[in-house]
């Protein structure tokens, strides 16, 4: 096994934040000894800390923020802090959009000059944290700056964050396994003001990318009322791809 994804947090949203139906603390990746957390929403550190495969955020190399929302990003200064030993260590990365270290920064200031280094997100850039190669090849449509990750793990892995869906979509993250934030069961019309994903723009996206495996994550009030397990099941039959409902505390080893 050269690494894993554990799903500390699958659920997204506001309602979901608040009531911490599902924990909404993000993504740890290892990959050779990389350690990379993305999107360290409230409740990440004590996830970390509860969690039953021991993990150090002493030894995390960098941290990903997709974008600046609440449940993106809540304890991002949390884990910039533990990463550099309190601030007293200078070292890993973080890789965000500039949104969230300018204006209305979710990043404090204070913070950020304990860091090894900052690289700010763009569209088709490249980046590498040590072993870890992965790029941002679209900007999201969302209501502020937000982009996916498509990782080079051996295999090739897209986290796919969140966004309105639009037809070119599906061709910037061929994969071999596809990570998606599904937020809504419903379908989401062209006036609708909320620009995340739902379960028919899944179902398009699994039948456009054909991974071996696709992970739904990141779900809000409607997805968990229907239980996401038995939906995967559903899509699974119809797609005839290996479907997976993550849930918190997932690991996914590759």
């Amino acid at each position: 096994m050269d690494g894993f994804i554990k799903f500390l947090g699958t659920g997204g949203a506001r309602f979901v934040v608040s009531k911490q139906l599902r924990s909404t603390a993000g993504i740890w990746l290892n990959y050779k000894g990389t350690n990379l957390y993305i999107d360290p929403g409230p409740g990440a550190i004590v996830r970390i800390r509860s969690s039953k495969r021991k993990l150090e955020p002493e030894k995390l190399d960098g941290i990903i923020l997709t974008h600046k929302h609440l449940d993106h990003a809540n304890d991002v200064n949390v884990l910039i802090e533990a990463m550099t030993e309190g601030g007293f260590r200078k070292r890993g990365v973080l890789i965000c959009p500039r949104d969230a270290i300018e204006g209305e920064a979710v990043v404090f200031s204070n913070f950020t000059g304990k860091l090894e280094r900052i690289e700010i997100m763009g569209e088709g850039k490249n980046y590498k944290v040590k072993d870890v190669t992965f790029s941002t090849p679209v900007k999201h449509i969302h209501p502020v700056e937000t982009y996916g990750l498509l990782f080079d793990l051996g295999i090739i892995v897209s986290m796919i964050s969140d966004t309105r869906y639009f037809d070119e979509l599906s061709t910037y993250y061929a994969s071999d396994v596809m990570i998606v934030n599904v937020l809504r069961s419903k379908p989401i019309g062209k006036d609708d003001e909320i620009d995340h994903l739902s379960l028919p723009d899944f179902v398009n996206l699994v039948k456009s990318v054909k991974p071996k495996v696709a992970i739904m994550t990141h779900f809000g009030m409607s997805l968990i009322r229907e239980k996401p397990h038995i939906v995967a099941e559903r899509i699974k039959e119809e797609t005839g791809v290996e479907v997976v409902a993550a849930y918190d505390g997932m690991e996914f080893p590759f």
